[in-house]
């Protein structure tokens, strides 16, 4: 796979929306996508695969094993990108912040238990999640 300038991206994501970064073939995680489409009633959300050329570009060597969200305070991994996605979001998905009182420690094994279990439980698909027509302006390669 060819390595793709950081300079390159900057150009294809100007604006500074979030982005999450997700494991394109796991199950679990497109419909996290498709539920994160459907909730995020202001576009707040930019999406990117992580075997894609934007998360090589601003990720390098990325882990599957964990969504990753960049926004304005950094990139933030399992447990705390997804808490950080709910503060994104608003609405009564803040609700979901009573979980930042749990030590990270806690909050990232059951993550990372989910995470190990993911494609047994919701299984894997053997290309990455294609945005609708609607949606590709949400995405970025």
């Amino acid at each position: 796979m060819k390595r793709t300038s950081p300079r390159r991206i900057t150009k294809i994501h100007d604006d500074s929306r979030p982005i999450v970064f997700f494991d394109g073939v796991c199950g679990l995680c497109n419909g996290v996508v498709d539920t994160l489409l459907r909730v995020d009633r202001r576009n707040r959300l930019l999406f990117a695969p992580l075997q894609g050329e934007t998360a090589l570009a601003r990720l390098g060597e990325a882990t599957l094993n964990s969504i990753v969200l960049v926004d304005t305070a950094g990139r933030h991994e399992k447990s705390a990108a997804a808490l950080r996605i709910c503060l994104h979001i608003g609405g009564l998905w803040q609700v979901l912040l009573i979980f930042w009182l749990l030590p990270r420690p806690l909050r990232d094994a059951l993550y990372d238990f989910i995470a190990r279990n993911r494609y047994a439980w919701f299984g894997k698909h053997e290309l990455c999640r294609l945005p609708t027509p609607q949606e590709r302006a949400r995405f970025l390669p």
